[in-house]
């Protein structure tokens, strides 16, 4: 085994031991490296990349547009500059089989990061809203496979798009659940499922870590900890809240010739020393 495999293992190992049901890993996603070097300056124990984020900041939109090689060019960036475990958004993995999901499996550990996220929601014109639930566990027993075979015990986030697509409720989520798992899944995640009577159910129903995303008119992250939760991420919000941002002081400073909207912004010197190393 050679002493980057070893490495990858041992992150990974250390990234499994995060999913704790009651004390959740909590992960404000990132989407590029200044924003990675951010959230573990703010002290996560692990990043995560939102894909949609990064499809944003690479000028792409989201919805498996954008390829498999500049999406984990960032992760490789992200997890060469921090030190916390590092997880991938591969939205469907970037493949049209499960062989091809495989490859990409296997590029992202070269990437460096220890997990990934593998949805089953479709995109594109005549497509239904949700890949069979077969045919998704082919996929997912590849990454399973691909990373066995490597000797890296990845984290396999089996994202489960029923609530997100309105495809369904908690007796599809479920049946879906179990059918990743049985393909080699790690945990599930469910976005679009915060109401807590739901995510009481969902935490009952699957044997293994639930994730939901969260953001405004969510529950705080201490409730969803009290009804099981083991992961807890922002998904694209804390994205949008920055482009957000930019647009409100581009065009206050275009129309009005004000700058309040830069108010609170960060330090200069802050910045350039988290991004020269200097944490």
């Amino acid at each position: 085994m050679t002493n980057s495999t070893v490495l990858l293992r041992d992150r990974a190992l250390a990234f499994r031991s995060l999913h704790v049901p009651g004390r959740p890993l909590i992960l404000p996603n990132a989407w590029d490296l200044a924003s990675a070097l951010l959230v573990e300056d703010a002290g996560a124990g692990a990043v995560a990349t939102t894909s949609a984020g990064v499809a944003w900041a690479l000028g792409a939109a989201d919805g498996d547009r954008l390829g498999r090689e500049r999406a984990l060019g960032a992760v490789a960036e992200i997890a060469g500059a921090v030190r916390v475990p590092v997880t991938a958004d591969i939205e469907s993995g970037y493949a049209e089989d499960p062989a091809g999901v495989g490859d990409t499996v296997r590029a992202v550990l070269a990437a460096g990061a220890v997990g990934v996220n593998i949805e089953d929601g479709l995109y594109g014109a005549g497509q239904g809203p949700l890949r069979p639930t077969a045919e998704q566990a082919e996929r997912l027993a590849a990454a399973r496979g691909a990373a066995d075979a490597a000797g890296v015990p990845l984290f396999v986030n089996a994202r489960v798009d029923t609530f997100l697509r309105g495809a369904g409720g908690v007796d599809d989520t479920l049946e879906r659940a179990a059918a990743y798992l049985a393909a080699g899944a790690d945990g599930i995640f469910v976005p679009g499922a915060v109401d807590p009577g739901t995510v009481r159910e969902l935490v009952d129903g699957i044997d293994a870590p639930l994730n939901v995303m969260a953001g405004p008119g969510a529950p705080p992250a201490g409730e969803l900890a009290a009804l099981g939760v083991a992961r807890v991420s922002a998904g694209s919000g804390i994205a949008q809240a920055a482009h957000a941002l930019v647009r409100r002081a581009a065009r206050e400073l275009l129309d009005t010739g004000t700058y309040d909207a830069q108010t609170g912004g960060l330090e200069y010197d802050t910045l350039n020393a988290l991004m020269s190393g200097g944490r």
